[in-house]
């Protein structure tokens, strides 16, 4: 199927790596021209040079690597400055920052609380209230959240749940504000996806028997998800194939979830 994305531009964040690269590669396999961004300057150049490499003749033109703090407002305005500057506009905008810790209620503070909204959800909406001008102006545009499935159920730690929760209620919220633009809004909820470097790596080199277990019992299909069969769905929805899909929350997780919707 031709996605129909050729010389599209788009902006992945959170993408030097996981999930966020696997759909800046599955964008750029497209035709697009991508943006990506992280705060760490050696991964980020690793990865560009992957996506380069990848693209072939195209690459160091379908290419940019910003590296920046997201969690500021500064940070995401120099990406999205850096991004129009480089390719003249913005088609597609992909929102993959996420991080969370803490523990129980009583044991979380507030400071870790704030963390976990300041690395995910505020990254979200600011990149989102700067992309959207500049969409308008283009005749619309796509907007995806990578959210995950706690935060469509309970599970996971409680700080990630409400985050995530928060970017597919922003999504949706979104989604029915930018119809009239043209402007689409989906979230994307994965389940367990396993890459180099990811926590479900690690948890597995740490615990594999305990891990083994896990596998056995919550993924039906008895594997981790891979990073590109998020990519693969990132790069459909981003595309006018999936015209008619807005404001919806799409699970990739290999049947792991309970939720019936």
């Amino acid at each position: 199927m031709d996605l129909d994305l050729k010389d599209k531009i788009a902006l992945v964040t959170g993408s030097s790596k996981g999930l966020g690269l696997a759909s800046a590669r599955a964008l750029l396999d497209e035709g697009c021209r991508v943006t990506i961004c992280a705060r760490g300057e050696a991964a980020l150049a690793e990865a560009a040079a992957a996506l380069k490499a990848a693209a072939g003749p195209d690459g160091p033109g379908h290419v940019l690597a910003v590296s920046a703090d997201l969690a500021t407002a500064a940070g995401v305005e120099t990406v999205l400055a850096r991004t129009v500057e480089t390719f003249g506009g913005l088609d597609i905008l992909v929102n993959n920052i996420g991080l969370a810790k803490g523990a129980g209620i009583v044991d979380t503070t507030d400071a870790e609380w704030q963390a976990a909204f300041d690395q995910t959800l505020f990254p979200a909406v600011r990149a989102s209230r700067l992309a959207v001008p500049l969409m308008r102006q283009r005749g619309g545009g796509s907007i995806l959240m990578i959210a995950s499935i706690w935060g469509r159920e309970s599970g996971g730690r409680m700080t990630y749940n409400a985050v995530k929760a928060a970017e597919i209620s922003l999504a949706k919220a979104m989604a029915q504000q930018l119809a009239k633009d043209n402007i689409r809004v989906n979230s994307i909820a994965p389940g367990s996806i396993r890459f180099p470097g990811g926590s479900w790596d690690r948890r597995v080199q740490e615990a594999p028997d305990e891990m083994a277990a896990f596998v056995r019992s919550e993924l039906p299909f008895g594997r981790f998800g891979r990073p590109e069969e998020v990519g693969a769905v990132v790069a459909f929805l981003a595309s006018a194939r999936a015209s008619w899909i807005s404001g919806a929350s799409v699970t990739v997780d290999g049947c792991q979830s309970r939720s019936l919707i």
